[in-house]
């Protein structure tokens, strides 16, 4: 179990995940991989399967209330899409109550490639057809930021994850507590 922590960057004495954790950025085949080092016996297929399941069954726990704050900026015109290193079938079942409120959704399994490639960037842009300097992408970890850096967006970092304002910040344009802080933060800006 601790060379399975040890590979996985979870720190079995705290009870999480460190910000260097194949888990927090990381998609479903970097897991994968680290787990096959240390369990090699283990069938990749049974594992990927499992870990989707898993994934799905995950109650995200909210950094503020999600469907009023979806729809406020849908109501102030912002198009919403999701960027994600997980699989896209995992991603759709945690939205499921707040997924009708986004334009995209894109996991690392989509089409586009994994974060912190602006792949998924790029195709958002595409599917909703705003330019790059007109999106911002927000995240918790510098795989997110890394990905906006790349397609020319916006970066907007939140500590809602394991990274602190000091990793953050120097990919960001800004660093805010968490996704409830956005409308303040885009209001500031127009």
């Amino acid at each position: 179990m601790r060379r399975l922590a040890d590979a996985l960057g979870f720190d079995l004495d705290a009870g999480r995940f460190a910000k260097s954790s194949p888990v927090i950025a990381g998609t479903l085949e970097v897991v994968v991989d680290a787990v096959l080092r240390v369990l090699p016996e283990t069938q990749p297929e049974a594992l990927r399967a499992h870990l989707i399941r898993s994934a799905a069954d995950v109650c995200p726990v909210e950094a503020a209330p999600l469907a009023p704050l979806l729809r406020q900026l849908r109501a102030d015109g912002f198009v919403l899409g999701v960027a994600t290193n997980d699989a896209e079938a995992a991603a759709r079942a945690q939205l499921a109550g707040v997924l009708d409120l986004f334009d995209f959704l894109a996991g690392y399994d989509s089409g586009f490639g994994a974060k912190p490639g602006p792949g998924m960037a790029e195709a958002f842009c595409r599917h909703v057809g705003l330019e790059p300097g007109e999106v911002a992408i927000i995240g918790d970890s510098t795989h997110d930021l890394y990905c906006g850096q790349a397609a020319g967006l916006v970066t907007i970092g939140v500590l809602t994850g394991p990274a602190e304002a000091e990793d953050l910040a120097p990919h960001a344009d800004a660093v805010v507590a968490h996704v409830g802080a956005l409308p303040a933060w885009l209001a500031g800006r127009s």
